[in-house]
């Protein structure tokens, strides 16, 4: 296997397990050498703290971006979480295009909406925005929320494999083929994920867990990402994806007041495990 190199870009929040604090060490237990743009530095993450320091970094991304390519840096992976604005989506796009290898993967994680709505901070520009970036990606991470503002499709929280099917298809028509779409539930008590990729798609359901955490989006994102960019399918890496988010929220559970994140450390070696 070769020592692939890929780049990360989202906030980093200095206490509270989700974005950049998440990803860098998931990623790196892959076995991936990670490097990270950070967009935003927060004392706190924003979900039951108050009184949190935000730096933007926007403005110095594209200064980011310019020193590594006077390096010769590129990066056989880019993964995108969290973005702040569409001024940072457009300098994202402008690093996919121009840090990458010739083989680059490009990953979305459109992280942006859950619950039938926008985050707060977010518009329709920002949708629109992010359209375009999900177009220039090889695999995309959208929620069901996400999916439908993305193809202007009514959200539902009932619905059947037709209008899952319609969301994959309105989905591939931005342009990205390869299509990851959590929160798929057909079962009262299952949940899942739909994947769609070179055409072919599958599902893989799991048990829908009766507590949830902040940040487990994030988990899974690095999780998948990792896997992928260690040679396994789409299909495989959901999957190991989702095992090992189950395991952290489980891990968490056993700790009534780790209520901020998920305790996603202790059961790194169950990545490892199912990587090796």
């Amino acid at each position: 296997m070769s020592y692939k190199k890929i780049l990360t870009i989202q906030d980093i929040s200095c206490v509270g397990q989700c974005s950049l604090t998440v990803a860098l060490p998931i990623l790196s237990a892959c076995g991936l050498e990670t490097c990270v743009l950070p967009s935003a530095v927060l004392s706190t993450h924003t979900a039951g703290f108050t009184g949190y320091t935000f730096r933007d970094l926007t403005e110095d991304m594209p200064a980011i971006r310019d020193h590594g390519l006077k390096e010769g840096i590129r990066f056989s992976g880019i993964y995108t979480g969290y973005l702040g604005s569409t001024k940072q989506i457009d300098y994202v796009a402008s690093i996919f295009d121009t840090t990458g290898t010739a083989d680059c993967l490009k990953i979305v994680d459109p992280a942006m909406a859950d619950n039938g709505k926008l985050y707060p901070g977010f518009d329709a520009a920002f949708v629109e925005a992010m359209k375009g970036l999900c177009g220039k990606a090889d695999y995309i991470l959208p929620n069901i929320t996400e999916s439908c503002l993305l193809t202007d499709t009514p959200y539902r929280t009932q619905y059947n494999e037709s209008y899952i099917d319609q969301l994959l298809q309105k989905l591939s028509e931005l342009g990205c083929k390869n299509i990851i779409l959590t929160g798929v539930s057909f079962e009262q008590g299952y949940t899942g994920i739909m994947v769609v990729e070179d055409g072919v798609k599958r599902y893989y359901r799991h048990e829908l867990l009766p507590n949830s955490c902040h940040g487990t989006g994030d988990i899974y994102a690095s999780a998948f990402t990792g896997a992928l960019l260690r040679g396994k399918d789409a299909y495989t890496s959901a999957r190991i994806a989702a095992d090992y988010t189950m395991a952290c929220i489980q891990a968490t559970a056993q700790e009534k007041d780790h209520w901020y994140g998920a305790k996603f450390e202790p059961v790194l070696i169950q990545l490892i495990q199912a990587l090796a």
